[in-house]
This record gives structure tokens, C-alpha cells and sequence, in this order.
């Protein structure tokens, strides 16, 4: 009986601004069978262009990345082509609501944090290459109580103030464009932030935008 012959390996890009951690997770990944990771990138912008270049499978992608592009920004760019292009696997610090959608909608097949055993993270690159979905426990947590909790929708009038942040205006600018009082603006604000799950003004925002509730 021939021998049967193993998969091939797959071709896996790091994204990552911080070059330590682009080393400890090659040498992590080293020792991982049927891993091999062919480039890395320090910038949205790069990991574009070696993917273009290099064709991973994957591309293991970092949410916050220095100056320029952003991994949500990439992420979309990767997997929105008229081209298949590479499954897309977040490894980040951050697991907040907005966060997280804003990754799955960008087209990101799973999304883990760092804190993840080795083990799960080499299962995980091994299930995106599959087109299967991974996400850490934590993660499938949040996105099941949030489905199984539904943030209720936008009021008019928190759509009109979400449509003045969006212009960047500050509170007081939104009460006198309104014609309400300062107050009133900060009350609609936590209810805004409490519905999109975000903490901050850009946040509400990014998701804003991402959700299509601005005009």
C-alpha cells in the first residue's frame, strides 16, 4: 500500500504592528505541523500588499494597528474582493461588543484573543482554513447574550445625535444644532453607547457606520 500523503500546509501571514509579538508568534507557530507562516506585515497597508504577493490561506490579523489602516479596514479589503482571498482569523486583546461585530461583519472568519492556548490557537487557524468559524470561549459568550438580548433600536432623536457626532461636533454644538439643552445630549449619549455596546464617541461612530444607521 502507498504511503498516504499529508495536506499541505498552510500558508499563514502574520499581522501585528508590534514586531515582538510577530516573532513569538512565528516561533510559537513553528512548532505547529502543517503551519507555515510565509511573511509578516507591521501595517494594514502591508498585509494587503504581501497578500497580494504571497496568497496565504490565512491572515492572522490584530484589531489595533498603528497609524494608518485598521484591522476591521483590512479585513473588509481581504475578504471583500471579487476574488476569493484569504480566510481572515482576529488575535487580539480586546473582546467588546463593538469590537467583535465590527470584525464578523468585516468579513473575518473567527476571532480569538491573545490569551489563547496554543493548542486552540493551531486548531483555529486549521478550522479557517476549513471555512469554519472559531471563536474564543469568552467571545461565543458575549455574541450569544447579545442574541439572545437584543439592544433595542435608536430612538429618532438618538439618531439625529449620532448623526451630529458623526459631523464631530461636541455637546454643546449638538444642543444648540437640536435646540436642546447639554444635558439632555449627554442623557441620549449613554443610551446610545449602552445600545451599540461602546464606551466612546468614535466608537459609537465605527459602529454606527458599520451598521448603516447613519444617512
Amino acid at each position: 500500500m502507498s504511503a498516504s500523503v499529508p495536506p499541505p500546509s498552510v500558508r499563514l501571514l502574520l499581522c501585528d504592528d508590534h514586531a515582538v509579538v510577530r516573532a513569538g508568534l512565528r516561533a510559537l507557530l513553528s512548532s505547529a505541523d502543517g503551519i507555515d507562516v510565509v511573511g509578516e506585515a507591521g501595517t494594514g497597508e502591508e498585509a494587503l500588499a504581501l497578500s497580494a504577493r504571497l496568497r496565504p490561506d490565512v491572515v492572522l490579523m490584530d484589531l489595533q494597528l498603528d497609524g494608518g489602516m485598521d484591522g476591521v479596514t483590512a479585513t473588509r479589503r481581504l475578504t471583500g474582493g471579487p476574488d476569493p482571498g484569504p480566510r481572515v482569523l482576529v488575535l487580539t486583546m480586546f473582546d467588546t461588543d463593538a469590537d467583535i461585530t465590527r470584525a464578523i461583519e468585516a468579513g473575518a472568519t473567527g476571532y480569538l484573543l491573545k490569551a489563547e492556548r496554543p493548542d486552540e490557537l493551531f486548531a483555529a487557524i486549521r478550522a479557517a482554513v476549513a471555512g469554519r468559524s472559531a471563536l474564543s470561549a469568552p467571545v461565543a459568550d458575549r455574541l450569544l447574550t447579545r442574541l439572545r438580548s437584543p439592544r433595542p433600536a435608536l430612538s429618532t432623536r438618538e439618531h439625529e445625535i449620532l448623526a451630529q457626532l458623526a459631523r464631530g461636533l461636541g455637546n454643546r454644538e449638538i444642543a444648540r444644532t437640536l435646540f436642546i439643552s447639554e444635558a439632555t445630549v449627554k442623557t441620549h449619549l449613554g443610551r446610545i453607547y449602552g445600545k451599540l455596546g461602546v464606551e466612546t464617541r468614535s466608537g459609537a461612530v465605527a459602529v454606527a457606520k458599520e451598521r448603516r444607521l447613519l444617512p
